[in-house]
């Protein structure tokens, strides 16, 4: 791989440039991920806590916003010593182009997560597994389009909203570059490999999941071909590349967010103590820098903790990425960066005291088990009206059914999908594109539970 490639401004979807209007196209990206409902509506879908339990903790959202801050302070670190030894690069990038596309590939990273967060994700292929899903998989009756679903995969369903599902009379949804989109995708690979235990993959990090269903196979490719990713199999058949080497640094982004965000949020709710929460930060700070903390309240404190053990990490990562260099480029780096970094062991523990007392706190549990109530439910009652539909045996209920389904759904006929497993793939973009509340309310409407005001 060679950065030239690698940071393409080719915008997919559209034949000519954009016009200059003082933007770079990686900063015209970001704006486009902004300004996209999809992204909208992340405000209210969970991180971790339940959205009514604080207005501290954070959402999708402001989740996604730190991260995108993270990597751009990822990218503009990495960018500047690459610019440096990479005398060609100066003549059509600046180190600040790379921190706009970590960024932007940033702000998308969690775009096709479910409600309920990742237990959404669980709903959806369990629901598949189950034995009402179980009935389709003879008729799609093609191995790699049933793991899309049974595998469902918030990464993959992004990749799907942002080149295809937003603006979807447009060709290449929101016209994303090459770079970000290259960058974007953390897991290249499809749905039948992941978690394969196949020698080429096994125990390589960068492979445990899939980046992108059957439905946008060969839109990655075609990204993967232009930007210069390498196939890593030559078997027939499978697609499994290379990772965007700037992929490392918005899964480091990433990791950095949720692990030290996360652990603040708990502090906020009460579920750790100060003493609990500041030993579990000071590991990354200078204890010689601390000439004001002592005067602080404990949640300044924390806070002040937090915006130096993210400081600490953003420079430790940030040399493992150069120090690394030839090797991600060659596409052998297989472990994600943070576990290569001196702080290794201290994050080490804060996931583990996260998983402990974080993750299986009451509310986050009560919130899962109501997920797959509520996910499971309204796939079922949507999944049987638009096979109904398919097959135009629609019954008196069903008919009150497809009408709650947006105008998108229906070809220009009003027709649903004949096809089974884009049907159900249209289905599962529309519950997985869902707000909590809204899924919620949906749901509670659809059973009965309470009647629409009004």
């Amino acid at each position: 791989m060679n950065w030239e490639n690698l940071l393409s401004t080719e915008i997919f979807g559209q034949q000519k440039k954009s016009k200059n209007d003082g933007r770079s196209q990686f900063q015209r990206d970001f704006d486009r991920i902004v300004f996209s409902s999809a992204f909208r509506r992340l405000q209210d879908k969970t991180q971790v806590f339940p959205l009514p339990e604080s207005d501290f903790v954070h959402t999708r959202l402001t989740h996604s916003l730190e991260v995108s801050c993270v990597g751009r302070s990822l990218g503009n670190m990495v960018g500047n010593t690459l610019i440096d030894r990479h005398a060609i690069l100066k003549k059509k990038y600046i180190s600040s182009n790379f921190g706009e596309i970590v960024a932007a590939a940033c702000l998308a990273h969690d775009i096709g997560n479910p409600p309920f967060g990742h237990s959404g994700e669980d709903a959806i292929s369990e629901y598949f597994l189950n034995e009402e899903g179980k009935l389709f998989k003879r008729k799609i009756a093609n191995e790699k389009k049933w793991t899309d679903l049974t595998k469902f995969e918030g990464n993959a369903q992004g990749f799907r909203i942002i080149t295809k599902l937003q603006n979807p009379n447009i060709k290449g949804g929101l016209r994303l570059s090459l770079a970000t989109l290259g960058t974007f995708t953390k897991y290249p690979e499809e749905s039948i490999l992941s978690g394969k235990d196949l020698k080429f993959i096994r125990g390589k990090k960068i492979y445990r999941k899939h980046g992108y269903f059957q439905s946008e196979k060969n839109v990655f490719e075609n990204v993967a071909l232009r930007v210069g990713l390498k196939k890593v199999n030559k078997e027939k058949g499978n697609s499994i590349w290379t990772r965007h080497p700037l992929a490392y640094l918005v899964e480091a982004a990433d990791d950095i967010c949720y692990g030290i965000m996360d652990l603040e949020d708990a502090f906020r709710l009460g579920i750790l103590t100060f003493e609990e929460t500041e030993e579990l930060l000071f590991p990354f700070v200078n204890s010689n820098n601390l000439r004001s903390y002592k005067h602080r309240k404990k949640h300044d404190k924390i806070g002040y903790l937090r915006a130096k053990t993210i400081s600490n990490l953003v420079k430790q990562l940030s040399e493992c990425f150069l120090e690394n260099e030839n090797k991600i480029l060659e596409g052998k780096m297989y472990n994600d960066l943070i576990s290569n970094i001196p702080s290794s062991k201290a994050l080490q523990r804060i996931k583990e005291i996260s998983i402990e007392k974080i993750y299986s706190y009451k509310s986050v549990i009560e919130r899962e088990a109501a997920g797959y109530e509520v996910i499971g439910g309204l796939l079922d009652t949507f999944i049987k009206a638009v096979n109904e539909a398919a097959e135009d045996k629609l019954s008196t209920k069903n008919k009150s059914i497809i009408q709650l389904l947006p105008k998108q759904f229906f070809d220009k006929k009003g027709k649903v999908e004949k096809n089974l497993y884009n049907r159900l793939l249209r289905v599962t973009d529309y519950v997985s594109g869902m707000t909590d509340s809204f899924a919620i309310s949906l749901f509670r409407r659809i059973k009965g539970i309470s009647l629409p005001s009004g």
